[in-house]
């Protein structure tokens, strides 16, 4: 089964979706600013990302950018509270494979993951 890298600084998002990708099968890392994220996308090399914009030290566009340019196969969800099309925008152009706004529904997040990966 694939690794998936959650990437936010909510714990209650962390928390939840670790348990609810790990009930899936999958193998999950978590991280809670850009900063950490960039370190294990380039220590455990996960097949999907599922990351936040709004973040401490290294924002989510930013982290996009360096997995898109580093690892182009590698898949990004963003998953945030910015909702202005400019702003999706901004993140399909940056490579995401997908953008989801908060609120958000977890069977459908889970939907759209299976998709991307398989």
């Amino acid at each position: 089964m694939s690794n998936i890298l959650i990437v936010d600084d909510e714990p209650n998002i962390l928390l939840s979706l670790e348990f609810l990708f790990k009930k899936e099968g999958y193998k999950v890392f978590i991280a809670r600013d850009g900063e950490e994220a960039l370190g294990i996308i380039e220590d455990k090399v996960p097949a999907l990302i599922i990351l936040d914009i709004m973040m401490p030290k290294v924002d989510g566009y930013e982290v996009c950018k360096h997995v898109k340019s580093e690892y182009p196969n590698m898949k990004v969800i963003f998953l945030t509270a910015k909702s202005k099309q400019q702003d999706v925008q901004k993140g399909l152009n940056l490579g995401a494979d997908m953008y989801l706004t908060k609120p958000f529904s977890t069977k459908d997040l889970v939907t759209k993951v299976k998709t991307l990966l398989n």
